[in-house]
């Protein structure tokens, strides 16, 4: 299960911006994800820990996070992204 996360293209962002949202405060929560995500962050930090490793996200990443991943996403500026 790999995590990948770089910084969006100009074509990637245009498209991520037509996805949903979600928004979190600052926190921390565990997250398995039941399907493979693909989101890109407009706004906060977080930082997301898993078996293995963990990755940093700022505004302008591109993530994406395999099916079946378990994690802990900690918040540390409240976070927007856009998510497929």
């Amino acid at each position: 299960m790999a995590v990948i996360v770089r910084k969006a293209t100009k074509e990637e962002a245009v498209c991520m911006l037509r996805e949903p949202i979600w928004a979190c405060g600052v926190t921390t929560f565990d997250w398995r994800y039941d399907a493979d995500e693909t989101c890109m962050l407009v706004e906060g930090e977080a930082t997301v820990t898993f078996a293995g490793g963990g990755v940093s996200l700022t505004v302008g990443d591109l993530a994406y996070f395999p099916k079946g991943l378990s994690c802990v996403w900690t918040v540390s500026s409240p976070v927007k992204k856009h998510y497929r």
